[in-house]
């Protein structure tokens, strides 16, 4: 089942084209990462989905619900741009930020003194947010986002200025809320942490979506054939390792040398020939294998090629 469906959706500003006719299907309890470049269109795109701003043509569908109005109680949204009240008290703020969301005044309270209970930070109830670091006000942001208990929740660069263990925490989080029913967009450019948190991701690039798909798939889609094998002893002679860009001339073999260390080496697949050749010639040739691991493209690595490693600002 599909939480979330957005089709054909365009929007303009002046004679830039900000989105353009990007569809997407988000599973239901799915962690998506919506991916780009600085400057791509996804954050146009998530204020589209939360009615910020209208699309220019196009439909958005959340639980088959197609009215704007209907759709703004069920997301949480944390924009890159953080938005707490800096004056206002921690407590008084949450309690505030809930009932905009439609929660009675005692269930605000409740789910107030939960969040502040799980994150261990009762005492903040009194703080003012200028008094708090960074990283504590990320985690009064997050709170507010889920507060309401929303099937959607979009979180532009959650992660922007935590340290690793408050970064935990929040991924943690991510992988509760998911658990409960919630469906998550994590709007990112930082690539390693989308192969840590992500599910199924999309990729934006001057405005248009350049390819989608869960992130297993898209690595296997871009795979280039490279394999790495660890080993003891010693090796049969093979080509130098500055050969690397030719075909190697030795018909038997079923590779081409990659990269060479003490007791690993790494090798590309030849067209027409399978990865059981690859063991079958080392095997035949009396190489003791200690593992064989076929190596897949980083999320980064295909993020870099499929953009060029350029923004689009």
């Amino acid at each position: 089942m599909n939480l979330l469906e957005i089709q054909g959706v365009t929007k303009t500003f002046d004679k830039n084209v900000a989105v353009n006719n990007v569809s997407l299907v988000i599973p239901d309890r799915c962690i998506f990462g919506l991916l780009g470049p600085n400057g791509a269109g996804k954050t146009t795109l998530i204020r589209m989905i939360t009615n910020i701003i209208a699309p220019d043509a196009g439909n958005i569908t959340l639980a088959g619900e197609t009215r704007p109005q209907e759709r703004m109680y069920k997301i949480g949204y944390m924009p890159e741009e953080r938005g707490l009240y800096k004056k206002m008290k921690v407590g008084e703020q949450l309690m505030y930020l809930a009932q905009l969301k439609n929660l009675s005044k005692s269930v605000a309270k409740e789910k107030v003194d939960f969040w502040l209970k799980r994150f261990e930070i009762e005492s903040w109830w009194n703080k003012k947010v200028e008094e708090l670091s960074k990283g504590m006000q990320q985690k009064i942001q997050f709170i507010s986002t889920v507060i309401h208990e929303p099937s959607l929740i979009i979180l532009d660069e959650p992660f922007s200025g935590l340290d690793p263990v408050n970064s935990n925490l929040i991924r943690n989080e991510i992988y509760e809320l998911r658990e409960r029913g919630a469906t998550i967009i994590f709007s990112t450019h930082r690539m390693e942490q989308v192969e840590q948190v992500c599910e199924e991701i999309a990729l934006i690039h001057k405005g248009n979506k350049i390819l989608e798909g869960s992130v297993d798939e898209i690595k296997n889609r871009f795979k280039e054939n490279i394999f790495r094998i660890e080993f003891s002893g010693e090796l049969p002679e093979l080509p130098e390792v500055s050969e690397v860009s030719e075909v190697s001339e030795v018909s038997e073999m079923p590779f081409r040398t990659y990269d060479r260390k003490e007791s690993e080496i790494t090798l590309q697949l030849l067209d027409q020939h399978s990865p059981n050749d690859i063991l079958r010639f080392f095997v035949e040739k009396g190489t003791e294998i200690r593992s064989f691991n076929e190596i897949l493209p980083s999320i980064n690595e295909i993020f870099i090629n499929q953009v060029g490693g350029q923004s689009d600002e």
